[in-house]
């Protein structure tokens, strides 16, 4: 499967962070908040953290301002809709991962990759919350996420090799170290 854009659920330390990564490498994000303030400070953190790497040489200021151009920010996770892959961000909470990835697995076409960036809750279960355990996976980042290589792809017990296969190439396109 081809991942073109991607959808990135929290706006905080971590989704931010993932965001960024991802528009920095030319993917399309969308990244969903609950509240446009948590929208706006996601938004600033991913500026300062792009002026930085300005400052180190890293990227232009042109990269800069074209990878902020390809972040959508939105309010409404039905908003999501035309994204490959959909990274939850939210925090280590069973309760709120559970709400969010049925409602993403009512929102989203069938052959959408739901991933977590959760560090504690098995991907099984979250999995078994959904229609679609085979499209579900962990894609656990390190904070800060851009600076940190490594990204944990961990796969429930009915992850597909074709899902596990697209987040490993995947993490490598944005120049993770897949472990």
């Amino acid at each position: 499967m081809t991942i073109n854009r991607v959808g990135v659920i929290g706006a905080g330390t971590m989704g931010n962070g993932i965001a960024h990564v991802f528009s920095r490498s030319g993917f399309n994000v969308v990244l969903c908040e609950v509240e446009q303030r948590f929208l706006d400070r996601g938004l600033e953190t991913i500026a300062k953290n792009l002026d930085r790497e300005v400052a180190k040489n890293k990227i232009t200021a042109a990269d800069k301002a074209a990878a902020l151009g390809r972040i959508t920010p939105v309010l409404e996770r039905s908003r999501l809709v035309d994204c490959d892959l959909v990274v939850e961000a939210a925090t280590e909470k069973l309760e709120i991962k559970t709400e969010i990835f049925r409602d993403l697995d009512r929102l989203m076409k069938p052959e959408v990759i739901l991933a977590s960036n959760t560090s504690s809750i098995s991907i099984t279960k979250i999995a078994a919350l959904t229609k679609r355990p085979d499209r579900v996976i962990g894609m656990h980042f390190f904070n800060p996420v851009p600076m940190m290589k490594l990204v944990e792809v961990i796969r429930g017990l009915a992850t597909s090799q074709a899902t596990f296969e697209t987040v490993r190439d995947l993490a490598i396109k944005v120049e993770k170290t897949p472990v």
